[in-house]
């Protein structure tokens, strides 16, 4: 789905556009092929799919977190910590403690997609995060193709084994999406597309890449 208005019209914050265009810089950086300002204007596009479908969370925080979610990205595994450390650092004075705390919560679930049920801003997130993972075959392809980029400094086998890790995890979930209407709608094209993957990637791999998934 095409994004319905430029991404910098998209900020919550008209008061604060320095903010806002350094998150964009960040994720319009030349060395990310996934996490970058297409991948934002995605996870922005399911959240407003998402709100037209009934589901309902708190727009300015969870708006806000999605701005932040990767806005530190290195593959390393405390990239959401210190995604979150931008955000309340960035938006410290300019909303109240407890947005700002809240904004760094949603921040850091990224790393596991793991909110408990009752946390609608979390899994309204989360899922809106993952929705990749139901994307049809050509986007699927591209996002895969994109992932391996970011991690081309590891050899074919190295890489394979990480991602089955990430993916195999996310495939035992007993399920990847948590609002209703993104599960009834996402759930099984992501399964397909994680069992498929899976199958692609399970001859031969050894060790390890760290976070080589959706996040």
């Amino acid at each position: 789905m095409p994004l319905t208005e430029p991404l910098a019209e998209r900020w919550p914050l008209p008061e604060a556009h320095d903010v806002r265009d350094a998150l964009l810089a960040a994720y319009a950086d030349p060395a990310r092929s996934y996490h970058d300002t297409r991948h934002l204007g995605e996870v922005l596009d399911r959240l407003d799919e998402l709100a037209a479908h009934g589901t309902g969370y708190d727009r300015t925080t969870v708006l806000l977190a999605a701005w932040f979610h990767d806005g530190v990205y290195d593959g390393e595994r405390d990239a959401e910590d210190r995604s979150a450390v931008w955000a309340e650092r960035a938006l410290a004075g300019m909303l109240s403690a407890e947005v700002v705390a809240e904004v760094a919560r949603l921040v850091r679930l990224t790393e596991t997609h793991q909110p408990l049920d009752e946390d609608a801003g979390g899994c309204a997130l989360s899922d809106a995060d993952l929705a990749i993972l139901a994307a049809g075959p050509e986007r699927y392809a591209e996002y895969v193709a994109a992932v391996r980029r970011e991690y081309a400094h590891l050899a074919d086998d190295v890489f394979a084994a990480g991602r089955a890790q990430v993916l195999q995890g996310l495939a035992d979930k007993p399920h990847l999406f948590h609002m209703r209407w993104a599960r009834g709608q996402w759930e099984g094209t992501a399964r397909a597309n994680l069992k498929r993957e899976l199958a692609q990637l399970s001859g031969g791999v050894r060790g390890s890449c760290g976070d080589a998934g959706p996040r």
